[in-house]
C-alpha cells in the first residue's frame, strides 16, 4: 500500500472516530438534560415542593441550573449548547406545536436554557449566547432571570445537601444489552454522583425500559424516573440529521 494510501485511511478512521466521539457527547449532554429534568419532578414530589405555575416549566429550570451547578465552565458550556439543540430540533420538527400540552414549546424551552445558563455568569458566556442566538432584548433580563431561579430552588437543594452522603436514588440495572448502553452509563454514573451530594427524603428509583417511544417521564405512584431505551436512537438520529 502507498503511503499517501495509508495517510488517508488513517485519516479517515480519525475523522470517524471524531464523529463518533461528537456524537456520543451531544446524545450524553441531552441524557443528562432529560434526567435532571425528571430528577426537578421526583424532587417536586418527595420535597414537596410548592410550585407557582407549569411544574414542567420548574423542572426545566431545575435541569439548567443543575448543568450550571455540578459541571466546570467548559463541560458545563458543552452540556448546555448540545442540550439547547435538542429543543432546536424538536421545534424544527414538521409538526405544529402542541400549545395545549404541559410542556411549552420547544423553541420557548430552546431560549429559557439559553438565557438562565447565560445569566449564570454572563461574562464567560457571552459568545455561547451569541453563537446560539439570544435575543439582545431578552439577554438583558438573563441575569436577574436567573438570580430569581436560583433564589428560589437554593433554599431546596441547601436543605437536601445538609443531609448528604445519601442512597436516595436508586440505579435499577437495566437486562440484557441495555445494560452496556451509553444511556446506562450516563445514569449509572450520574446517580451514583448524586447521592454522594445529596438524599431525597424518599427513595426514588431510576430505571430504562423500552416504552415504544422516544420519552421520559417521572411517575409519583412509585416514585420512578424512566428513561426510554428509545431515547438515545432518536438523540442519535436528531444528531446525524
Amino acid at each position: 500500500m502507498k503511503l499517501a494510501q495509508a495517510f488517508a485511511l488513517w485519516a479517515l478512521s480519525c475523522s470517524a472516530a471524531l464523529a463518533d466521539e461528537a456524537q456520543d457527547a451531544f446524545v450524553e449532554s441531552n441524557l443528562l438534560s432529560i434526567f435532571y429534568h425528571e430528577l426537578g419532578h421526583a424532587v417536586i414530589d418527595v420535597a414537596r415542593v410548592p410550585i407557582f405555575g407549569q411544574e414542567e416549566d420548574a423542572a426545566d429550570v431545575m435541569s439548567i441550573l443543575m448543568i450550571d451547578a455540578l459541571f466546570k465552565e467548559q463541560p458545563a458550556q458543552d452540556i448546555a449548547y448540545d442540550a439547547a439543540f435538542g429543543f432546536q430540533a424538536g421545534a424544527d420538527d414538521a409538526y405544529e406545536p402542541a400549545y395545549w400540552d404541559v410542556h411549552g414549546p420547544d423553541l420557548q424551552r430552546y431560549y429559557t436554557l439559553v438565557c438562565l445558563f447565560y445569566g449564570a455568569n454572563p461574562d464567560a458566556r457571552e459568545d455561547l449566547a451569541i453563537e446560539l442566538g439570544l435575543p439582545e432584548e431578552r439577554a438583558i433580563g438573563c441575569e436577574d432571570e436567573f438570580s430569581l431561579a436560583n433564589d428560589s430552588w437554593g433554599p431546596i437543594w441547601d436543605d437536601l445537601e445538609a443531609k448528604a452522603p445519601g442512597k436516595s436514588l436508586r440505579f435499577v440495572e437495566p437486562k440484557g444489552k441495555l445494560a452496556e448502553s451509553l444511556s446506562a452509563e450516563v445514569l449509572r454514573y450520574e446517580v451514583d454522583a448524586l447521592n454522594a451530594t445529596f438524599a431525597l427524603p424518599r427513595i426514588v428509583d431510576v430505571r430504562i425500559e423500552s416504552c415504544g417511544q422516544a420519552n421520559a417521564f417521572y411517575d409519583p405512584n412509585d416514585r420512578t424516573i424512566t428513561l426510554c431505551a428509545e431515547f438515545e436512537p432518536y438523540l442519535r438520529d436528531l444528531y446525524r440529521n
